[in-house]
């Protein structure tokens, strides 16, 4: 992996970790905030859809466009998925749960469908990530999930998790085998969940309106915020990054929201949740130098 790539991803995990805190903000307004926040991309990425459209440098084909409609169905799912588990358990369990189980199943993935054949240190890096992100949530304690919302935070975790892991492989096809765009893909990927989500507006417009009162600021830091961390990521891909190597580096997310709680929140931080960051960090060591 490129020091470019590398330098991508990394800052695609830190500008990850802030929108899912707004996200986590916003959890009571529920899908409603789902279509706010993707009308705002729509909008704010708009002109550069544009200009690459009036350069004449999309190549649209069958296969690239059924790969974009995929992409958006997965990407809709998935954001309902975390808004849902965000309402419902904590973010320190939904979070690093859906992050956990999304880099071993799309790496599982990227060897079964890309053919991608990971290395020994590249396996140990991984694994390392994995048991880092496993050690920052639950600071050595597995009781952690069997609490109020916990085992609620598991499952939506998980099921995110799973879509994480989806949306990663038929994303990374995407733009590694047919040549689309970053920019594109995520755009009308969002293009599309806009039109899936707008009968929620349509219906009950002023209920809507009613729900966003107050949320309307942290829509507008999401909508512009999680395309670029995924702009960021499919760029690294699109550079020859593997996928093998960029699904779990992107869990440095976890490591970037401990070190927040700690510095910002002021969060308590025992010697497992330190140790989860000793162990995070090294995986990512690993995976950068293989």
């Amino acid at each position: 992996m490129t020091l470019a790539s590398l330098l991508l991803v990394v800052l695609a995990s830190f500008i990850h970790a802030t929108w899912n805190l707004l996200a986590k903000r916003a959890a009571p307004v529920g899908p409603v905030f789902v279509f706010a926040y993707n009308l705002v991309a729509c909008a704010a990425y708009a002109p550069w859809v544009l200009y690459l459209l009036a350069q004449g440098s999309i190549a649209w084909t069958a296969e690239g466009a059924g790969f974009v409609l995929l992409s958006g169905l997965i990407h809709l799912a998935y954001s309902l998925c975390l808004q849902r588990g965000y309402q419902v358990a904590d973010l320190s369990v939904v979070y690093p749960v859906a992050r956990g189980t999304g880099p071993m199943l799309s790496t599982i993935g990227a060897i079964l469908i890309l053919g991608e054949a990971p290395t020994g240190q590249g396996m140990a890096g991984l694994l390392l990530v994995v048991a880092g992100i496993g050690l920052i949530a639950t600071r050595g304690e597995l009781s952690a999930f069997r609490r109020p919302g916990g085992q609620a935070g598991v499952c939506w975790g998980t099921a995110t998790g799973g879509l994480i892991a989806s949306y990663t492989v038929v994303d990374a096809y995407a733009v590694k085998a047919l040549g689309v765009a970053p920019v594109v893909l995520d755009w009308f990927s969002n293009l599309l969940r806009l039109f899936l989500l707008l009968p929620l507006v349509v219906m009950n417009p002023r209920r809507a309106l009613a729900r966003m009162r107050g949320f309307w600021w942290l829509a507008a830091a999401v909508g512009l915020l999680s395309p670029l961390s995924y702009i960021l990521v499919l760029a690294a891909l699109m550079e020859g990054a593997p996928l093998t190597l960029v699904a779990p580096m992107r869990e440095m997310s976890m490591m970037v929201g401990a070190l927040m709680g700690m510095l910002i929140l002021r969060e308590a931080v025992g010697p497992w949740r330190l140790a989860g960051c000793g162990v995070l960090i090294a995986g990512v060591v690993l995976l950068s130098t293989t």
